[in-house]
C-alpha cells in the first residue's frame, strides 16, 4: 500500500505540525528538501515558521552526528560484521563526493556541500563529511548551520515559487 502526502499526514494527526516538520527535517532523505514543501503544502504554515522547524530539525541531526558518530562506528563496527561493512559503504560514498569540494575549498566547499539542495547533500552529509575529514567541530559546526539555513532559503523560494528551476 502507498500512502499519499495527505493520508501521510492523517496518520501523523496528533503530532503537532511543528514537530512532524522538523523530523522530516531531521530525516537523512528529505532534510529541508522534504520538509518546508510539506509543512507549507500540507499544513498551511507559513513560509517562515515551515523555514524556522526544519532547520531546527536539520540541525539536531548533525550536531548527534559531530558528537557520538565515532562512538557509535566503534562499537557497531567491532561487534557486528553487516555494521561495518555498512559504515565502510556510507564513508565511502560519501568521500568520494566530498573530496574534491573540501580539498579545494575547505570549509567554503562544506558549505557548498550542504547548502545546494541536491539529493546526497545536506547537513547529514555535511556532518558525515567533517567527520571522515578529520575537521574541527568548533569550526565545522557554525560552517554546516550556515549551510542549513542556506538550504532552507532556497528550498523556501522554490516553495513559494519565486524561484524555478
Amino acid at each position: 500500500m502507498i500512502l499519499n502526502i495527505n493520508q501521510f499526514a492523517d496518520i501523523l494527526g496528533n503530532i503537532p505540525s511543528e514537530v512532524v516538520t522538523m523530523i522530516i527535517g531531521a530525516t537523512p532523505i528529505f532534510e529541508l528538501r522534504g520538509a518546508i514543501p510539506f509543512a507549507v503544502g500540507v499544513y498551511n504554515m507559513n513560509i517562515f515558521q515551515a523555514y524556522f522547524w526544519a532547520v531546527v530539525g536539520n540541525i539536531i541531526p548533525v550536531i548527534i552526528i559531530l558528537f557520538f558518530l565515532e562512538i557509535v562506528v566503534k562499537f557497531l563496527s567491532k561487534r557486528f560484521y553487516y555494521w561495518n561493512l555498512f559504515f565502510r559503504w556510507l564513508f565511502d560514498r560519501t568521500r568520494m563526493r566530498a573530496h574534491d569540494k573540501i580539498e579545494k575549498y575547505g570549509s567554503w566547499g562544506l558549505f557548498l556541500l550542504v547548502a545546494i539542495p541536491l539529493p546526497m547533500t545536506g547537513g547529514w552529509t555535511g556532518a558525515l563529511a567533517a567527520f571522515l575529514f578529520g575537521l574541527e567541530r568548533k569550526k565545522s559546526i557554525p560552517v554546516i548551520v550556515l549551510g542549513i539555513m542556506a538550504a532552507g532559503i532556497i528550498v523556501s523560494l522554490l516553495t513559494m515559487g519565486v524561484v524555478k528551476i
